[in-house]
């Protein structure tokens, strides 16, 4: 196959838009199906003609393709920090390349066989790592794309999001493989439209049958979501003052509220103004909701922020403070009645809650962004925290929502639901909040559990356990949602195995990895006799 250096571009270009399909919404997503066919067709021309071309000239397309990708999909970063949202395109990018450079350095020495799994580990690895490092960024693994068409995809309660992921490279890998064959011998083998339609029609059809008989599972209980729209710019932290806040909040909270409501869930840093932990309970703002709670007789999940004092430098996030130390906490807070519970934020946003590789580039701290409250690196805790009651809840905050294996920890330490607190309203109306919206879909598939989701501008939602939005607000107009969950005892195998597809990939690709250098080895050694 010959494609001239325009095609080529072209085929870049193709696959780069192709890609971001995924998360332009509605059956839109359906195009990662076959996005990376084109950048597989340009890298096996080099393949094919390696003599000719150098590896660096497929990496020059592949960057172009998946520069489009991150782009077109996170774009919407800009509205928050153009320097973040430049780095964040760029770099994810470049980490995207990288991978694909590996498995064409890889293919133009190895088998097609050996090279199409080399391909599908690598990726996943790569998206697994890219989940726990410390430059994590996930927001497009391959999986993440089916979050508008659940149906697609109710087998998540087994592998994951990075199931998804793999169920895409193998598509992707399958519909190239029989162009290229068509194309070079004018006839696709039979076993390969077979293994097509089995690879796309089985996951389907088990995800179909699933939806369908899928039968929710638990005891009942209230929710009332808290939707007060304030806006993050001009009054969260700045022109609104905190009482002015709290009124909101109990307006919509008297508004929606009826006798079996149990629980109420108000968003990320409702509670703006920084308070001192060992204060919680004659802080006159939090004293508003302990007083709400015994009038009303409900529980509240409450986003604040919060500082903890030390009197030596007890983390590595600590910050001097007269007399001793402090660590600044994204929390949530759990009030019922007396009884206050506390969960500190665990994964933080980078730039904005947290330095990477802190030991190193530690003198960047005054650099973070500054999104209102607290900059800089915030305190995190060790272990989950769940709310213990009636109920056993997770408590996730904004980014975590997106990390299923990290969420699975509460889930192993018995929460029955999740409450979902965010802001989501730095990107203005964009894709941004919808696509974080829809994230949360796929945590309640992964668990079975249903969700509470507080969005300080929306969108807020309470999703059910096969992820169908049962009730949601409208995007920036203070409002409430209510209904019942169900909260349960379930951990589905997902909960108990985690990522495992990414662990097996990294082990796969080490194998494949010391594979590839024997052989290379070996032929070098072979090179020395000749000569």
């Amino acid at each position: 196959m010959h494609l001239s250096r325009w095609q080529r571009v072209f085929l870049s270009v193709c696959s780069g838009i192709l890609l971001s399909g995924g998360w332009a919404g509605s059956y839109w997503q359906l195009m990662v199906f076959f996005a990376f066919v084109p950048l597989l067709i340009i890298e096996h021309f080099f393949c094919t003609y390696k003599n000719e071309y150098k590896a660096y000239y497929f990496f020059r397309l592949s960057f172009l393709s998946f520069l489009i990708w991150n782009a077109l999909s996170v774009w919407w970063i800009y509205y928050a920090t153009i320097i973040g949202a430049i780095l964040a395109i760029v770099l994810n990018a470049l980490f995207m390349t990288l991978v694909m450079y590996l498995y064409h350095i890889f293919k133009r020495r190895n088998s097609l066989f050996l090279s199409c799994v080399f391909f599908i580990v690598v990726w996943l690895s790569f998206e697994y790592i890219h989940l726990n490092w410390e430059l994590s960024w996930p927001w497009l693994t391959l999986g993440n794309a089916f979050s508008e068409n659940t149906w697609l995809i109710q087998w998540y309660e087994y592998t994951g999001v990075l199931g998804g992921s793999l169920w895409i490279l193998v598509i992707n890998l399958l519909i190239f493989l029989m162009i290229i064959k068509w194309y070079e011998n004018n006839w696709t083998p039979r076993s390969l439209i077979y293994t097509f339609i089995v690879v796309l029609i089985f996951p389907t059809g088990f995800s179909l049958w699933r939806y369908f008989t899928y039968k929710e599972c638990g005891n009942k209980a209230k929710v009332l979501v808290i939707q007060p729209n304030i806006d993050p710019y001009n009054d969260k932290f700045t022109g609104m003052s905190v009482e002015q806040q709290i009124e909101r909040m109990k307006y919509l909270i008297k508004k929606g509220y009826d006798q079996e409501v149990e629980y109420v869930v108000c968003p990320e840093t409702a509670l703006p103004q920084g308070i001192w932990e060992e204060d919680l309970k004659i802080h006159p703002h939090v004293k508003e909701f302990i007083e709400m709670s015994k009038q009303l007789n409900v529980k509240f999940v409450i986003g604040a922020s919060t500082f903890k004092y030390y009197k030596t430098k007890e983390t590595s996030t600590a910050r001097k403070l007269e007399g001793g130390y402090y660590d600044a906490f994204n929390t949530v807070l759990f009030i019922d009645k007396d009884n206050i519970q506390i969960y500190h934020k665990s994964l933080l946003v980078l730039g904005v809650e947290k330095m990477p590789f802190s030991e190193f580039l530690g003198f960047l701290e005054p650099l973070a962004l500054d999104l209102g409250g607290t900059s800089g690196s915030l305190g995190v805790q060790d272990t989950p925290t769940v709310f213990v009651n009636k109920t056993k809840i997770a408590p996730a905050i904004c980014y975590e929502s997106i990390y299923g294996e990290y969420l699975s920890k509460f889930i192993k330490k018995g929460a029955q639901w999740l409450c979902v607190v965010t802001n989501d309203g730095w990107w203005g109306d964009t894709p941004g909040y919808k696509q974080h919206l829809s994230y949360s879909r796929l945590r309640a598939i992964e668990f079975r559990k249903y969700i509470a989701r507080s969005a300080n501008t929306g969108i807020s939602a309470i999703i059910n356990q096969k992820g169908d939005i049962i009730n949601r607000t409208l995007w920036w107009k203070p409002m409430y949602v209510k209904n019942y969950i169900l909260f349960n005892n379930t951990e589905t195998f997902y909960s108990v195995a985690g990522d495992y597809l990414g662990r097996i990939s990294l082990f796969i690709l080490s194998v494949l990895t010391t594979y590839a250098i024997s052989q290379s080895f070996q032929r070098y050694l072979e090179k020395r006799k000749l000569t």
